[in-house]
C-alpha cells in the first residue's frame, strides 16, 4: 500500500526586505587582508617611548619657563631689597659707611630693646653681600647693635643669634647708600644736628666719596630737609669740627646754641681753644656743666687771661686734590678692626666703645701709638 506525501506551504519573505545575499571571494584569501594589521613588540615601545619623549619635552619646557619666571622675579624683589632671610650676627660688618650715630651712651637703646624683646622686630635691617661671604651693614645699626646685647643677656644664639635682614642688590652707588641710610634717619625725631653734621664730616672725609668739602656734603645727603634744616646743620659743622673731639655731650647741644656758637667762632678766632683748654679742666663734667661752659663762650667775650691757639702748621695739598689714603684691616678680639689713614687723619672703627675707657689709659695708648711712629 502506497503512503500519500502530504505537502505543507511555506510563505517565503518578500523580496525587497530580503537581507543582500553574502559574498565569498574565489580562491584563497590572506590574513593580513581579512584583519587589521598589528605591530610588533618592539614598534610599540618605539612609539610609546616617543610619545612620552615628546610629553617629557613639553614638560621640561614648561618648568624652565616656570622657573625662569620666577627667577626675574627673584632679581627684581632683590634689587628692590624685598628679599628677607636670617643674617647671622657674627657675619655683619659695619665698616663700609660712617654711622650718623656717635659713640657714647644711647639712652632710647633699652627701649629699642624692650620693644624687640616683647614685640619682635617689626622692620628688618638692611645688607649688602660682600665678595667674602659675609654681609655689609647698611640700614640698622641700632637694631643690629640691640641683637647682640640681647643675645650677650641672655645666651640665646636660636633666637637671638641671628637677625631678619632685606639683602639689596651688591653693586649700588656709595653715594646712593649714603642717602637711603640719611633719609631712613631723617625720620626719626630723636637724631641730633651734632650726629647729622659728623655725618656729612665723616662723608667728606671717606676717601671713597666724591666729595671733599663737608659743607656741599650737606646739599647731598640731606636732599630731604628743607633749607633751614641745612643752614643748621652747616652750623654745628663748624662746632663739630673745631669741639667734636674735646666734647662728651655733643648731642645735647640745643639748636639755638649750636648756630649763635658756629657765629661766635666765626667773628672771633680763638674761642675754639679757650674752649678746649677750660674743658679739660672737667673730666667727670656733667651735661649741664659742658652746655654751662659753651653758653658762656657763646654770650660772652674771650677772658683776657685764657690761652691764645698756636698757629696751626700747614697741611700740604694732595696733588690733584683727591683724597689719598691707606686702608687695612686686622683681627682684634672684640672683632675685626678697619684702620683708614688719609692726610691730616687717622680712623680706627672697632665694635667697641672707647668712650668707656679711663681717659688716662686711652691718653697712655695714644701716646705709645704716635711715640711709635716717629
Amino acid at each position: 500500500m502506497s503512503k500519500k506525501r502530504r505537502m505543507f506551504d511555506i510563505e517565503m519573505p518578500p523580496e525587497a526586505d530580503a537581507a543582500p545575499p553574502k559574498t565569498f571571494p574565489a580562491g584563497k584569501v590572506s590574513h593580513a587582508e581579512t584583519t587589521p594589521p598589528r605591530r610588533g613588540p618592539m614598534a610599540a615601545a618605539i612609539t610609546e617611548t616617543s610619545d612620552h619623549a615628546r610629553d617629557r619635552g613639553a614638560l621640561e619646557a614648561q618648568i624652565r619657563a616656570e622657573n625662569d619666571k620666577l627667577a626675574h622675579e627673584f632679581v627684581r624683589l632683590k634689587k628692590a631689597g624685598q628679599i628677607v632671610d636670617r643674617i647671622p650676627l657674627d657675619q655683619i660688618e659695619t665698616y663700609k659707611l660712617a654711622r650718623d650715630r656717635l659713640p657714647g651712651l644711647d639712652p632710647e637703646l633699652d627701649e629699642l630693646i624692650a620693644s624687640i624683646r616683647d614685640l619682635g622686630l617689626s622692620n628688618p635691617i638692611r645688607v649688602e653681600p660682600r665678595e667674602d661671604g659675609r654681609y655689609e651693614l647698611i640700614q640698622g645699626y641700632r637694631r643690629v647693635q640691640a641683637y647682640r646685647r640681647l643675645l650677650d643677656e641672655t645666651g640665646d644664639a636660636e633666637t637671638w643669634g641671628a637677625i631678619p635682614a632685606g639683602i639689596e642688590a651688591r653693586g649700588a652707588a656709595l653715594e646712593a647708600l649714603y642717602r637711603r641710610m640719611v633719609d631712613e634717619n631723617m625720620v626719626r625725631k630723636d637724631i641730633s644736628f651734632a650726629e647729622m653734621a659728623q655725618l656729612a664730616l665723616n662723608y667728606a672725609a671717606d676717601p671713597h666719596t666724591a666729595e671733599n668739602d663737608p659743607n656741599r656734603a650737606v646739599a647731598e645727603l640731606f636732599q630731604s630737609a628743607n633749607y633751614s634744616k641745612r643752614s643748621y646743620i652747616r652750623a654745628f659743622i663748624r662746632v663739630m669740627r673745631e669741639l667734636g673731639e674735646d666734647l662728651q655731650f655733643p648731642t645735647e647741644i640745643p639748636r639755638a646754641l649750636g648756630t649763635t656758637l658756629a657765629a661766635r667762632m666765626d667773628e672771633m678766632e680763638g674761642i675754639p681753644h679757650a674752649i678746649r683748654e677750660e674743658l679739660k679742666t672737667w673730666e667727670n663734667r656733667s651735661v649741664v656743666e659742658e652746655l654751662a661752659v659753651l653758653r658762656r663762650f657763646a654770650g660772652g667775650e674771650i677772658p683776657e687771661d685764657a690761652p691764645r691757639p698756636a698757629p696751626k702748621p700747614a697741611v700740604p695739598a694732595t696733588p690733584g686734590g683727591t683724597k689719598a689714603k691707606t686702608t687695612f684691616q686686622m683681627e682684634r678680639p672684640q672683632g675685626r678692626a678697619k684702620c683708614t689713614a688719609a692726610n691730616g687723619r687717622l680712623e680706627i672703627r672697632l665694635e667697641r666703645d672707647f668712650s668707656a675707657l679711663e681717659r688716662r689709659k686711652l691718653e697712655q695708648a695714644v701716646r705709645l701709638f704716635l711715640d711709635q711712629l716717629d
